[in-house]
Protein backbone atom coordinates (compact mmCIF):
# COMPACT_ATOMS: atom_id res chain seq x y z
CA UNK A 1 0.00 0.00 0.00
CA UNK A 2 1.78 3.23 -0.80
CA UNK A 3 2.06 5.98 1.59
CA UNK A 4 0.07 9.75 0.98
CA UNK A 5 2.87 11.29 2.08
CA UNK A 6 7.06 10.54 2.75
CA UNK A 7 7.19 8.55 5.94
CA UNK A 8 8.82 11.55 7.69
CA UNK A 9 5.92 13.53 7.07
CA UNK A 10 3.72 11.57 8.59
CA UNK A 11 5.89 10.96 11.49
CA UNK A 12 5.64 15.29 11.43
CA UNK A 13 1.74 15.06 11.34
CA UNK A 14 1.79 12.62 14.43
CA UNK A 15 3.64 15.12 16.40
CA UNK A 16 1.68 17.93 15.18
CA UNK A 17 -1.50 16.15 15.92
CA UNK A 18 -0.12 14.88 19.84
CA UNK A 19 1.01 18.59 20.51
CA UNK A 20 -2.75 19.99 19.42
CA UNK A 21 -4.46 16.89 21.06
CA UNK A 22 -2.95 16.44 24.10
CA UNK A 23 -2.49 13.14 23.81
CA UNK A 24 0.82 10.74 23.79
CA UNK A 25 2.87 10.26 20.65
CA UNK A 26 2.51 6.68 20.19
CA UNK A 27 -1.50 7.14 19.81
CA UNK A 28 -0.90 9.78 17.48
CA UNK A 29 1.35 7.58 15.21
CA UNK A 30 -1.32 4.70 15.59
CA UNK A 31 -4.34 7.83 14.53
CA UNK A 32 -1.82 8.39 11.01
CA UNK A 33 -1.42 5.23 10.48
CA UNK A 34 -5.25 4.19 10.53
CA UNK A 35 -6.00 6.93 8.33
CA UNK A 36 -2.95 5.15 5.95
CA UNK A 37 -5.05 2.09 6.26
CA UNK A 38 -2.92 0.09 8.60
CA UNK A 39 -3.88 -1.26 12.25
CA UNK A 40 -1.11 0.38 13.57
CA UNK A 41 2.14 2.69 13.48
CA UNK A 42 4.14 -0.83 13.83
CA UNK A 43 2.30 -2.26 10.70
CA UNK A 44 3.05 1.45 8.90
CA UNK A 45 6.53 1.02 9.44
CA UNK A 46 6.94 -2.20 9.02
CA UNK A 47 5.53 -2.12 5.27
CA UNK A 48 7.34 0.96 4.71
CA UNK A 49 10.18 -1.11 5.39
CA UNK A 50 9.68 -3.69 3.09
CA UNK A 51 8.36 -1.20 0.01
CA UNK A 52 12.10 1.09 -0.12
CA UNK A 53 13.58 0.00 -2.38
CA UNK A 54 16.96 0.72 -0.61
CA UNK A 55 17.34 -3.47 0.19
CA UNK A 56 16.26 -4.24 -2.93
CA UNK A 57 18.84 -1.73 -4.83
CA UNK A 58 21.61 -3.30 -2.29
CA UNK A 59 20.66 -7.12 -3.18
CA UNK A 60 21.88 -5.73 -6.46
CA UNK A 61 25.18 -4.21 -5.64
CA UNK A 62 28.67 -5.93 -5.71
CA UNK A 63 32.11 -5.23 -4.43
CA UNK A 64 34.20 -2.38 -6.28
CA UNK A 65 31.03 -0.69 -7.69
CA UNK A 66 30.85 2.70 -8.48
CA UNK A 67 26.67 3.89 -8.23
CA UNK A 68 25.33 7.01 -9.34
CA UNK A 69 21.89 7.77 -8.05
CA UNK A 70 20.12 10.68 -10.03
CA UNK A 71 17.22 12.57 -9.49
CA UNK A 72 15.29 15.78 -9.13
CA UNK A 73 15.28 17.85 -5.85
CA UNK A 74 12.58 16.32 -3.88
CA UNK A 75 12.29 12.68 -5.14
CA UNK A 76 14.07 10.90 -2.46
CA UNK A 77 17.37 10.70 -3.79
CA UNK A 78 19.88 11.38 -0.51
CA UNK A 79 17.42 9.96 1.34
CA UNK A 80 18.12 6.79 -0.73
CA UNK A 81 22.05 7.19 -0.10
CA UNK A 82 21.50 7.34 3.42
CA UNK A 83 19.44 4.58 3.93
CA UNK A 84 21.84 2.61 1.92
CA UNK A 85 24.50 3.15 4.40
CA UNK A 86 22.02 2.71 7.18
CA UNK A 87 21.73 -0.99 5.59
CA UNK A 88 25.23 -1.95 5.09
CA UNK A 89 26.14 -3.23 8.09
CA UNK A 90 23.72 -5.84 7.06
CA UNK A 91 25.83 -6.64 4.32
CA UNK A 92 28.65 -6.54 6.24
CA UNK A 93 30.43 -3.43 5.03
CA UNK A 94 30.77 0.01 6.94
CA UNK A 95 29.09 2.93 6.05
CA UNK A 96 30.39 6.53 5.49
CA UNK A 97 28.63 9.57 4.33
CA UNK A 98 30.36 12.38 2.84
CA UNK A 99 28.01 15.31 2.19
CA UNK A 100 29.01 18.86 0.91
CA UNK A 101 24.97 19.55 0.74
CA UNK A 102 24.26 18.72 4.62
CA UNK A 103 25.60 19.36 8.11
CA UNK A 104 26.15 16.48 10.51
CA UNK A 105 22.86 17.45 12.11
CA UNK A 106 20.90 17.81 8.84
CA UNK A 107 22.03 14.13 8.31
CA UNK A 108 21.17 12.84 11.42
CA UNK A 109 17.57 14.58 11.10
CA UNK A 110 16.90 12.79 7.84
CA UNK A 111 18.18 9.22 9.43
CA UNK A 112 15.36 10.26 12.26
CA UNK A 113 12.85 10.76 9.82
CA UNK A 114 13.53 7.77 7.85
CA UNK A 115 12.91 5.93 11.62
CA UNK A 116 16.63 4.71 11.07
CA UNK A 117 18.94 5.07 14.05
CA UNK A 118 22.49 4.51 12.62
CA UNK A 119 24.22 5.76 15.92
CA UNK A 120 22.67 2.73 17.79
CA UNK A 121 25.59 -0.01 15.63
CA UNK A 122 28.52 -1.29 17.44
CA UNK A 123 30.34 0.92 14.61
CA UNK A 124 28.40 3.45 13.81
CA UNK A 125 27.92 5.15 10.04
CA UNK A 126 30.85 7.51 9.72
CA UNK A 127 29.38 11.27 8.34
CA UNK A 128 31.78 13.89 7.50
CA UNK A 129 30.51 17.33 5.96
CA UNK A 130 33.46 19.19 6.25
CA UNK A 131 34.27 21.66 3.41
CA UNK A 132 37.32 19.37 2.14
CA UNK A 133 35.85 16.23 0.88
CA UNK A 134 36.77 15.74 -2.65
CA UNK A 135 38.41 12.42 -3.50
CA UNK A 136 41.35 12.89 -2.24
CA UNK A 137 39.48 13.49 1.71
CA UNK A 138 37.79 10.49 0.97
CA UNK A 139 40.34 8.12 0.07
CA UNK A 140 42.32 9.33 2.49
CA UNK A 141 39.43 9.10 5.13
CA UNK A 142 39.22 5.19 4.00
CA UNK A 143 42.65 5.04 4.26
CA UNK A 144 43.18 3.34 7.62
CA UNK A 145 39.77 1.90 7.90
CA UNK A 146 38.62 -1.79 6.72
CA UNK A 147 37.97 -2.85 3.54
CA UNK A 148 34.82 -3.02 1.97
CA UNK A 149 33.43 0.27 3.05
CA UNK A 150 30.02 1.43 1.69
CA UNK A 151 30.36 5.03 0.81
CA UNK A 152 27.90 7.75 -0.02
CA UNK A 153 29.28 10.78 -1.69
CA UNK A 154 26.39 13.82 -1.80
CA UNK A 155 26.55 14.99 -4.13
CA UNK A 156 28.79 14.73 -7.31
CA UNK A 157 28.63 18.09 -8.61
CA UNK A 158 29.87 19.55 -6.06
CA UNK A 159 33.09 17.56 -5.41
CA UNK A 160 34.93 20.25 -7.91
CA UNK A 161 33.56 23.09 -6.32
CA UNK A 162 36.73 24.16 -4.98
CA UNK A 163 39.25 25.96 -7.55
CA UNK A 164 42.12 24.26 -6.02
CA UNK A 165 40.52 20.60 -6.69
CA UNK A 166 41.22 18.21 -9.16
CA UNK A 167 38.75 17.96 -12.46
CA UNK A 168 35.27 16.15 -11.86
CA UNK A 169 36.15 13.48 -13.68
CA UNK A 170 39.58 13.23 -12.22
CA UNK A 171 38.54 12.36 -8.95
CA UNK A 172 35.47 10.19 -10.35
CA UNK A 173 38.37 7.80 -11.93
CA UNK A 174 39.95 8.00 -8.33
CA UNK A 175 37.38 7.29 -6.59
CA UNK A 176 37.00 3.91 -9.31
CA UNK A 177 40.45 3.09 -8.36
CA UNK A 178 39.91 2.99 -4.67
CA UNK A 179 36.86 0.94 -5.09
CA UNK A 180 38.35 -1.64 -7.05
CA UNK A 181 41.36 -1.70 -4.81
CA UNK A 182 39.36 -1.64 -1.40
CA UNK A 183 36.86 -3.72 -2.39
CA UNK A 184 34.42 -1.05 -1.43
CA UNK A 185 30.82 0.04 -3.19
CA UNK A 186 30.78 3.94 -3.59
CA UNK A 187 27.49 5.64 -4.26
CA UNK A 188 27.23 9.19 -6.15
CA UNK A 189 24.19 11.37 -5.55
CA UNK A 190 23.64 13.58 -8.70
CA UNK A 191 21.70 16.49 -10.07
CA UNK A 192 19.45 16.41 -12.84
CA UNK A 193 18.89 18.98 -15.34
CA UNK A 194 15.81 21.25 -15.22
CA UNK A 195 15.10 20.72 -18.78
CA UNK A 196 13.99 17.16 -17.99
CA UNK A 197 11.14 18.23 -15.56
CA UNK A 198 9.17 20.25 -19.18
CA UNK A 199 10.40 16.44 -21.25
CA UNK A 200 7.95 14.07 -21.81
CA UNK A 201 10.07 11.53 -20.02
CA UNK A 202 9.24 9.87 -16.69
CA UNK A 203 12.54 8.54 -15.34
CA UNK A 204 15.67 10.74 -15.92
CA UNK A 205 18.62 8.82 -18.05
CA UNK A 206 22.15 9.59 -18.04
CA UNK A 207 21.66 12.08 -20.53
CA UNK A 208 19.45 14.37 -17.79
CA UNK A 209 22.42 14.18 -15.88
CA UNK A 210 23.63 18.31 -15.10
CA UNK A 211 27.63 18.11 -16.11
CA UNK A 212 28.99 21.03 -15.31
CA UNK A 213 32.53 19.85 -16.32
CA UNK A 214 33.08 16.70 -18.47
CA UNK A 215 32.91 13.39 -16.56
CA UNK A 216 32.99 9.86 -18.28
CA UNK A 217 29.84 8.46 -16.86
CA UNK A 218 30.52 5.02 -17.99
CA UNK A 219 32.85 4.81 -15.00
CA UNK A 220 29.40 4.18 -13.37
CA UNK A 221 28.72 0.17 -13.30
CA UNK A 222 25.32 0.83 -11.58
CA UNK A 223 22.88 3.85 -11.99
CA UNK A 224 19.49 4.44 -10.42
CA UNK A 225 17.23 7.25 -11.13
CA UNK A 226 14.29 8.21 -9.53
CA UNK A 227 11.10 9.83 -10.07
CA UNK A 228 7.25 10.58 -8.47
CA UNK A 229 7.57 7.61 -6.40
CA UNK A 230 9.55 5.21 -8.69
CA UNK A 231 12.99 4.03 -8.89
CA UNK A 232 14.62 2.29 -12.05
CA UNK A 233 18.35 0.81 -11.77
CA UNK A 234 20.36 -0.34 -14.48
CA UNK A 235 23.74 -1.69 -15.15
CA UNK A 236 26.21 -0.15 -17.71
CA UNK A 237 26.17 -2.34 -21.15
Amino acid sequence: MRLSSPIYTLKRQAKLLARDKGIKLNQALNRIAAKEGFSDWSHLASSYSKATPAKEIMSQLNSSDMVLIGARPGHGKTLLGLELAALAKKNSRKGYVFSLDYNDADVWDRYEKLGLDPKEHDEPIVVDTSDDICAAHIIERLGNMPAHAFVVVDYLQLLDQRRNNPPLEEQVRALKKCAIERGAVVVLISQIDRPFELSSSTMPTLEDIRLPNPVDLSLFDKRCFLHDGKTQIESAA
